[in-house]
Parts: C-alpha cells; sequence; structure tokens
C-alpha cells in the first residue's frame, strides 16, 4: 500500500469524539450513583428509581460507543437536560448536571475547533507536499 492510499490514524481520530465519550462514561456513573439516593433520600420507589438512574446510566454508556454518527451528539445533549431535570428529583442534579452539561459543550465545540483546524492543516500539508 503506498502512502497515497494509506489512511494517517492522525487524520480520521476525532478528538471531540474522544472528549465526548469521556463526559459521558464520568456522567454515567454519577447517573447510577443517583438511583440510591433517589430511593434512600428522595423517597422515589425503586423500580422508578432503576428505570431512571440505571436507564440514563445505559444510554450514556451506549451514546459514547455511538459517537461515530452525528446524531449521537444530538442524542448527548439530551441526556444533559435530562440529567439537569433530574434535579427536581435529587435537588444536588441541578448543579451536577449543569456542570456535566458545561463539560460536554467544552467539549463538543472545542472538540469541533480541533477537527476544523486539523482538516485545515492537513490540508495546508497536501497542498504543500504536492509542489
Amino acid at each position: 500500500m503506498s502512502d497515497e492510499t494509506s489512511v494517517n490514524p492522525e487524520r480520521t481520530r476525532s478528538p471531540r469524539r474522544g472528549m465526548c465519550a469521556a463526559i459521558l462514561a464520568l456522567e454515567a456513573i454519577v447517573l447510577g450513583l443517583t438511583t440510591p439516593v433517589m430511593v434512600a433520600v428522595s423517597d422515589v420507589d425503586v423500580a422508578s428509581a432503576l428505570v431512571v438512574g440505571i436507564g440514563l446510566t445505559v444510554v450514556c454508556l451506549l451514546l459514547a460507543g455511538m459517537l461515530r454518527r452525528e446524531w449521537a451528539y444530538a442524542a448527548g445533549w439530551v441526556v444533559q437536560v435530562a440529567a439537569i431535570a433530574l434535579g427536581f428529583v435529587v435537588p444536588m442534579m441541578f448543579v451536577l448536571g449543569a456542570i456535566f452539561a458545561l463539560l460536554w459543550g467544552t467539549a463538543y465545540f472545542l472538540g469541533k475547533r480541533i477537527e476544523r483546524e486539523r482538516a485545515a492543516a492537513w490540508a495546508a500539508w497536501d497542498a504543500q507536499q504536492e509542489h
């Protein structure tokens, strides 16, 4: 395989995907830990707490693996809203949800910026190599 046809992994690696996946993985831990808090502190019945807490945990983990598709980022924004809305049941989630939404937004927008700048740098490199 020649250098022209081989794909450089540095060109295809997405910093946005890596950072957003990390945020979702950490958020999954926090959301999973809200399950016992909902039962013990907020007096939510066990079935509802399991559906919400473990459900959001599983969604975070699945989305972290699906970030190769653009729709998964939109779903990630929905998870951020759900995490903040969980504050109506566990008030501390207003704060934690907002922190994770801020981290998600930072990872998303910074990652997109890095991807744009990296693409421009590779285009300049390719143009320079042609001469």
